[in-house]
C-alpha cells in the first residue's frame, strides 16, 4: 500500500469522495472524518484520534474498520493521521475534508503538513480545487487555462515556475512581499514545474 485517501471532518462532497477513493489504496478517516465516510457510502479501513467525535451510532456501522485511538492532546486527529500513515511507510496521501466549517483549523491543517513532507507526497483535495504544500521541486499535473496561484508560508529561495502564462525564473519571495504576483496565475500546459531551492509554499491550482 502506498496512497491513502484521508477524510478529515470539515466541508466533504460525498461524489467527490467516491471518486478520488478510486486513486487510493486505503481509506483513513481522522476522527469524526469517519462520519462524512458512512454518509458517502464508504467504509474506512481505519479510524483515528481521540475518538471524542464519533458517534457510537457510527461505530456500530463500520464492524471491519480498526479504531485507533491516540490519547495526546498535544497535536490534533489530522496530525495523528500524518503520523500514522508515515509510520505505515505510506508515501502519497490525499487529504479530503480539511477546509471549511472553522477556519483555524483550517489553516492550522494546510501549516501542519510541512514535517512530513520529506516522507510522503500531500495533496488536499476539495471542489473544483487542489492545494499542493510543498518544500522541493514538483512537477504538478494540470488543466490548460487553469488557474494557479502560489502562497510563501516561509521565505523562499530559487523560485521557478514554468508552463504558466506568466513563467518566473529563479526569483526569491517571502510573505506579505508582491503577493500579487504570485496569484492568479494560469496553466498553459498539462503540467506545471515547480522549482523551490528552499523554503514552504502552497500551491493552488484549480481543476
Amino acid at each position: 500500500m502506498s496512497k491513502a485517501l484521508l477524510i478529515c471532518n470539515g466541508e466533504n462532497d460525498p461524489a467527490l469522495l467516491k471518486q478520488w477513493v478510486q486513486e487510493a489504496d486505503f481509506i483513513l478517516a481522522a476522527d469524526a472524518g469517519a462520519e462524512a465516510a458512512v454518509r458517502a457510502g464508504l467504509r474506512p479501513d481505519a479510524v483515528i484520534g481521540d475518538l471524542d467525535s464519533l458517534s457510537p451510532r457510527t461505530r456500530k456501522q463500520l464492524p471491519r474498520t480498526a479504531f485507533i485511538r491516540v490519547a495526546r492532546q498535544d497535536n490534533t486527529d489530522f496530525e495523528k493521521a500524518l503520523d500514522w500513515l508515515v509510520s505505515q511507510r505510506f508515501t502519497h496521501c490525499i487529504v479530503a475534508g480539511s477546509t471549511g466549517k472553522r477556519l483555524d483549523f483550517t489553516l492550522g491543517n494546510f501549516l501542519s503538513a510541512r514535517p512530513y513532507l520529506q516522507k510522503m507526497e500531500i495533496c488536499f483535495r476539495g471542489k473544483g480545487w487542489s492545494v499542493w504544500p510543498l518544500t522541493q521541486s514538483r512537477r504538478l499535473a494540470a488543466q490548460p487555462g487553469a488557474r494557479l496561484s502560489l502562497l510563501p508560508l516561509s521565505a523562499c529561495r530559487g523560485l521557478t515556475l514554468r508552463g504558466v502564462k506568466y513563467p518566473v525564473q529563479n526569483r526569491s519571495w517571502r510573505p506579505g512581499q508582491n503577493t500579487g504576483l504570485w496569484l492568479s496565475n494560469q496553466a498553459t500546459a498539462r503540467h506545471v514545474q515547480v522549482q523551490l531551492a528552499s523554503g514552504f509554499l502552497l500551491v493552488y491550482l484549480e481543476d
